[in-house]
């Protein structure tokens, strides 16, 4: 079993303690980062605050994940076929730098 570790982070200016193995440190701060940015922004367009401002930030974080779920975030075959010209044309361009050495 994997050692727990307690990480202190701060979220609306409250202290937390969170348990996390040294495996999960990094990416529990990589969230608190991305959580803090959403609070903010949110905050901003809303001016709430406390328990209101993190209910409607998480809500909002809910429905984005949800629709990247559902595949309704963004069109996979476009992306996919935007992906698949610009490596055509990076490949054409390698060619081209090869052929002059």
């Amino acid at each position: 079993m994997k050692e727990a570790e307690t990480l202190d982070i701060s979220l609306l200016d409250k202290e937390y303690h969170v348990s996390c193995t040294a495996g999960e440190r990094e990416g529990l701060l990589e969230a608190v980062s991305f959580l803090e940015q959403r609070l903010e922004e949110t905050a901003k367009k809303t001016r709430a605050g406390g328990e209101t401002l993190a209910i409607m930030t998480a809500l909002n974080i809910a429905h984005e994940f949800l629709q990247l779920l559902h595949g309704r975030g963004f069109d996979l075959p476009t992306l996919k076929r935007r992906i698949g010209h610009m490596q055509t044309r990076i490949e054409g361009v390698l060619a081209q730098q090869e052929k002059l050495f």
